[in-house]
């Protein structure tokens, strides 16, 4: 257990999300691939979640963005929506600070992007991500309604989901709208 005051001392680890939209206005979710590695522990409660991931060094958050959603789905074929207005932080739970991350971070400080896959359904690959190269971070995946995603994940995770549902939330209506 930490104290709080250990908490506020770590920084939070920058990252960015992908919320991937099909032309249906569905998004994906990916459930996760539990290995056995402490650091996954906190995903078993609600193991779905959207595309995420560190930023590397010299990188942009779109690169990363990008990086990220063919390093966990193999998709390539997309285009950009829109960016969340701001960053959207969590904080993990006691239990995790200290643990995850080695200890380095008190959570993760996330720029969320809304892409929409203009590719076919096959191009996704979960199992074997980016041709291979990549550990699989999820076993399985679907898609699913933007607004039903909160419920589905981890709860620590919850209020940064509904910060991103609020942001992307035009996004379905829009894309079924469109010709």
């Amino acid at each position: 257990m930490t104290t709080s005051s250990a908490r506020e001392a770590l920084p939070y680890r920058d990252c960015v999300g992908v919320a991937l939209f099909n032309a249906k206005g569905a998004v994906f979710i990916g459930r996760r691939k539990h290995d056995g590695d402490p650091e996954d522990s906190s995903e078993m409660g609600a193991p779905w979640q959207m595309p995420q991931g560190g930023i590397d060094a010299g990188e942009t958050p779109r690169e990363a963005a990008l990086r990220e959603l063919y390093e966990e789905t193999s998709v390539r074929s997309v285009s950009l929506i829109m960016e969340a207005p701001d960053w959207i932080h969590y904080d993990l739970p006691d239990e995790l600070v200290g643990i995850a991350w080695k200890g380095r971070y008190r959570g993760q400080r996330q720029r969320w992007f809304a892409y929409l896959m203009t590719g076919p359904d096959a191009e996704i690959d979960v199992l074997r991500p980016g041709g291979g190269e990549h550990p699989a971070e999820f076993e399985d995946w679907r898609w699913d309604r933007l607004e039903a995603l909160p419920d589905l994940i981890v709860p620590f995770k919850r209020d940064a989901y509904l910060q991103i549902v609020e942001a992307f939330a035009h996004i379905p209506q829009q894309l079924t709208d469109t010709p």
